[in-house]
Parts: structure tokens; C-alpha cells; sequence
């Protein structure tokens, strides 16, 4: 039992020493641009055709669904209303954050354990690099600004996937649609929805680095890091949205 508590002490300390280590070298130089500009690459644009489609089901799907609830109170109108609300505040936000902990979780994860295994990061640190700033720091950096740029699409193209799914039954322009919906979405509305992405972004950038940065040796340790940094980069995002949640309900 005490064995298990000390691990777990250790294991925390453990984890603030690297937290720490990122804020130190994230403000020194020299920065690493070319890399950060590389893993926005990597972690953005290849997720996009992903992403898309996602998002495209995620609005069609819920439009769908809430339809005939609506209707049963002849409250149809108030569907681009709804659609706005939950895909701007909840879905848009939290179904990046879970594509992200999937795709750009594993391939951080599994990328990182890899070159442990192969020693590759031993061989930075010989050659004069600083092994931290260009692996870390670069990655955590690209998913805390590439998964709010992401959300946005997500919200887009969720709503328009939501409007597709309007117009399969009902005559509704795509102006009348848009101006319900900016009409219902606030200023707070946006601000959670970015809130939401920079802490989920940051979140999978630093638990998928701290994985492959500290996996263990063997071809075994690349699978368990990729496999670990999925699961954990999720979990830790469905509690950071309980939180926020409870957080905004405060605050509003």
C-alpha cells in the first residue's frame, strides 16, 4: 500500500519537474521555428481530411437527432438556435480535443518512444542539441495553437453539416440559417469554445511528449506509449471538461 502511494508521489513530482522544464525552456532561447512550423504541419494540416468528415457527421448527425424532439413541441425553428449552441460551446471544442488525442496523440507518442528506443534523443543531446526544446517544447507548442485553429473549422463545418441537414426537410435559406445562428452565439460562447481548445490542445502536447519522452526501451515501449498517450490524453480531457464546465457555470 505505501510502496503504491510512494510510486505515485514519485510519479507526480515526476511529471511537475518536466511542466516545469517546459515553461523555463519555452521563454529561452534559441527557439526552435522551423520545428514548431514543421509539427503545425504534421499535427494541422494532415488532420484536416479527418477532422473534416468528423465534424461534418458530428453536426448532421445531432441536427438529426434533436429534430423530432423539437417538433414535438413545435419548437423546429429553434433548431439552427440549438445546433449553434451545443457545437460553438460543447461539441466543436470537445471533438477536436478527442480526434486530436486519437491521431496526434499516438503519432507523439509512438514518434517520441521510437527514437528512445533508438537512442536518437541520446545522440541530440552528444551532438549540442537541446533534445527538450526541439522535441517538447516544439510539439506542445503546435498542438496548444494547432487544435483552437482546428475547433473553428470543426464549428464550421459542423454547422454547415447541420444546415444540410435542415434543408433535406425544410425550405430554409442558407442567410436566414447563418443569421440564427450568429444571432445566438455570444461573445462567451466563443471564448469557452477557445478556452476549451488551448487547455485541450495543451493538454495532448504535454501527456503524449511526457509518454514517448519517458517510455521504456524496446520495440514493446513504442506500442504501450502510443497506446498510454491515447488514453490518458482523453481521460484527462473528459475531467478538464467537467471542470470548465462547472467553471463557466459559475462565472455565467
Amino acid at each position: 500500500m505505501w510502496k503504491k502511494i510512494r510510486v505515485l508521489l514519485l510519479e507526480f513530482a515526476k511529471i511537475h519537474r518536466f511542466l516545469m522544464r517546459f515553461f523555463r525552456e519555452v521563454v529561452s532561447p534559441p527557439f526552435e521555428f522551423k520545428e514548431f512550423i514543421r509539427q503545425c504541419y504534421e499535427i494541422g494540416w494532415k488532420s484536416f481530411p479527418l477532422i473534416s468528415l468528423t465534424g461534418f457527421i458530428v453536426g448532421f448527425v445531432f441536427t438529426k437527432q434533436s429534430r423530432p424532439s423539437l417538433e414535438e413541441f413545435g419548437a423546429s425553428s429553434m433548431i439552427p438556435a440549438l445546433i449553434s449552441i451545443a457545437i460553438v460551446r460543447a461539441l466543436a471544442p470537445l471533438v477536436t480535443a478527442l480526434i486530436g488525442s486519437g491521431k496526434i496523440g499516438s503519432q507523439i507518442g509512438a514518434e517520441l518512444s521510437s527514437m528512445n528506443v533508438t537512442e536518437q534523443i541520446d545522440a541530440m543531446e552528444v551532438s549540442g542539441t537541446n533534445p527538450f526544446k526541439f522535441l517538447i517544447v516544439s510539439r506542445v507548442l503546435a498542438t496548444t495553437f494547432m487544435i483552437p485553429v482546428l475547433t473553428f473549422y470543426v464549428a464550421g463545418i459542423g454547422l454547415m453539416g447541420g444546415y444540410l441537414s435542415i434543408i433535406s426537410k425544410d425550405q430554409l435559406s442558407m442567410l436566414s440559417f447563418f443569421s440564427q445562428v450568429f444571432n445566438t452565439i455570444k461573445m462567451v460562447d466563443v471564448f469557452a469554445m477557445t478556452f476549451r481548445a488551448l487547455v485541450f490542445g495543451f493538454t495532448i502536447g504535454f501527456v503524449s511528449t511526457y509518454v514517448g519522452y519517458f517510455s521504456s526501451k524496446g520495440t514493446e515501449g513504442v506500442g504501450k506509449a502510443a497506446n498510454s498517450a491515447v488514453v490518458a490524453s482523453m481521460f484527462i480531457v473528459f475531467i478538464e471538461e467537467l471542470l470548465i464546465v462547472q467553471l463557466l457555470s459559475l462565472l455565467t
